[in-house]
């Protein structure tokens, strides 16, 4: 299966502003990616870079003026949902391997440290790994109202507090939960098409879940959706949503327009041949 991928972002720069993104697809062994395109207006140089988790970062510096970036990827992946492993145990702290450890501990975005008693509360009596990082997913799910008035500062604590957010929150909360639990877990953003599902009426944005390790295995979660998708195309992880920004300025500049796009496509199609449809 192929998935066109892309966005276009539009900002207004007062002055020179550096800039940081992550909106290439990641190299992985889930999805493939078969042809990408990229272009900035006015042209400037684009320095990339693999950050400490392993995302393909562009580094550059926009003029003063308007600016945009254009990004379309053809992306090759299995028809296929998300993987459900619901008999996998939970590991034990003790034996975690090392370097999924820096998973279990706060970050800024996830404070898990705060979460502790309710996550013990709600959840600390389902058994097995899998059953009980889906029941936080179920209780998100059921709990949480999606609304769209968080803010790139809004903590895994005040989405709790306020029992509303957006994908980004719900993530939030899903690593928050889990960490408090013991699990590694690292927040993801990409792209998710609507494959097999409603058509979502609302302009399409980045998406974002998370992933917990389980008996050695890093699973998928949706806590927004709560249900096996198809077509996931996986951008960055980190974490939290800080780690794998789309956009990171350093400077004044005011995004003007952001489109986003995931679309499942023929098998033949090419970058240039969906340009000019």
């Amino acid at each position: 299966m192929y998935i066109h991928v892309g966005c276009h972002i539009q900002y207004e720069c007062p002055q020179p502003t550096p800039m940081l993104f992550v909106l290439s697809p990641s190299h992985n062994s889930n999805h493939y990616l078969a042809e990408e395109k990229r272009s900035v207006t006015p042209s400037v140089s684009i320095d990339e870079y693999m950050d400490t988790y392993g995302n393909i970062v562009w580094r550059l510096v926009a003029p003063e003026g308007s600016f945009q970036i254009d990004y379309d990827a053809l992306v090759a992946l299995p028809a296929t949902p998300d993987p459900v492993f619901p008999d996998l145990p939970k590991t034990a702290v003790e034996n975690l391997p090392s370097d999924v450890i820096i998973y279990t501990l706060p970050s800024r975005l996830c404070p898990s440290d705060m979460f502790i008693d309710e996550a013990w509360q709600l959840f600390g009596d389902v058994q097995g790994g899998w059953a009980q990082v889906q029941a936080v997913c179920d209780w998100l799910h059921d709990n949480i109202l999606y609304a769209p008035d968080s803010t790139s500062s809004t903590t895994a604590w005040d989405s709790y507090q306020q029992r509303q957010g957006v994908c980004r929150d719900f993530a939030h909360l899903g690593v928050s939960f889990c960490r408090a639990l013991n699990f590694p877990a690292r927040y993801v953003c990409g792209y998710l098409p609507d494959i097999d599902v409603p058509v979502n009426p609302t302009p399409m944005d980045f998406h974002a879940w998370f992933e917990v390790f389980i008996d050695g295995i890093w699973c998928t979660f949706d806590a927004r959706h709560n249900t096996p998708r198809i077509g996931r195309v996986l951008v960055a992880r980190g974490r939290d949503a800080i780690d794998v920004a789309f956009a990171t300025l350093y400077g004044g500049a005011q995004m003007t327009t952001l489109k986003v796009w995931a679309d499942q496509v023929d098998e033949q199609s090419t970058l240039g041949a969906l340009a000019s449809q």
